[in-house]
């Protein structure tokens, strides 16, 4: 294996890295690795649950024009995905982590130049739980009067298992009543998380919006040369 750290910055919740590596039995494929403290984040080895995040949560709506959030950026793949669907017409990805969307902004990830280039995207540096608190003002700065059609969230584990531990409250009832209130009429909430469903936490969308499912996503490990799986958590708020 060959390391190389691409940027390394101390954040109020622990030492963030970027690092790129080969892996000789994968051949000659630049992997990019993000880790926070101990906490190793996301690989652009495995990318398809993000993918389907985009995908699953898009396909529930029956309109055009989307207004769609993205709550934490990454490498970029959940954002990347949405974009794909020509409905979206305005794309605000909120990102906690300030050196994340430099990455983007100065090409040390892959999918930094699609983001940027496309107007559609906005990304944003703040806190998507403390904005989803905020009822009074939805995550489009810009417009904080408008609702969203979509909030796509991509930033903890699971929502047992989370970065930090502020973010816990997001996954209760209140939390998810308060996002619920920025969504329009109709509008879809779906949240990616590692490893397979969990019923309490479907149960729990369940109590909030009108309907809840989970999705189990497989995808190849090259690593462990085996199958992984994460979920997709859905939720709609009545037309």
């Amino acid at each position: 294996m060959i390391f190389e750290e691409l940027d390394f910055n101390s954040t109020p919740i622990g030492d963030l890295v970027l690092r790129r590596r080969r892996i000789p039995k994968l051949g000659d494929i630049d992997v990019y690795e993000v880790k926070l403290g101990d906490d190793f984040l996301m690989s652009s080895l495995f990318h398809e649950a993000e993918h389907q995040l985009a995908k699953l949560g898009l396909d529930l709506m029956e309109r055009d024009d989307l207004d769609v959030v993205v709550g934490g950026l990454g490498l970029g793949y959940t954002a990347v995905a949405a974009l794909e669907d020509p409905r979206v017409s305005s794309l605000v990805v909120i990102e906690y982590l300030a050196p994340v969307i430099e990455w983007h902004k100065n090409g040390l990830v892959p999918l930094g130049e699609s983001l940027t280039g496309d107007h559609r995207c906005h990304l944003i540096h703040a806190d998507f739980f403390a904005l989803s608190q905020d009822t009074d003002n939805h995550f489009n700065s810009v417009n904080p009067a408008k609702k969203h059609d979509v909030i796509l969230l991509d930033i903890d584990h699971t929502p047992s298992n989370v970065l930090y531990q502020t973010n816990a409250r997001f996954y209760t009832e209140e939390g998810l009543n308060e996002l619920k209130q920025h969504l329009k009429p109709g509008g879809v909430f779906a949240i990616w998380a590692d490893g397979k469903p969990e019923s309490s936490f479907i149960d729990r969308l369940g109590k909030v919006f009108e309907s809840s499912e989970g999705h189990t996503i497989e995808f190849n490990n090259p690593i462990t040369e085996d199958t992984s799986k994460g979920t997709v958590y859905l939720a709609q708020k009545s037309g």
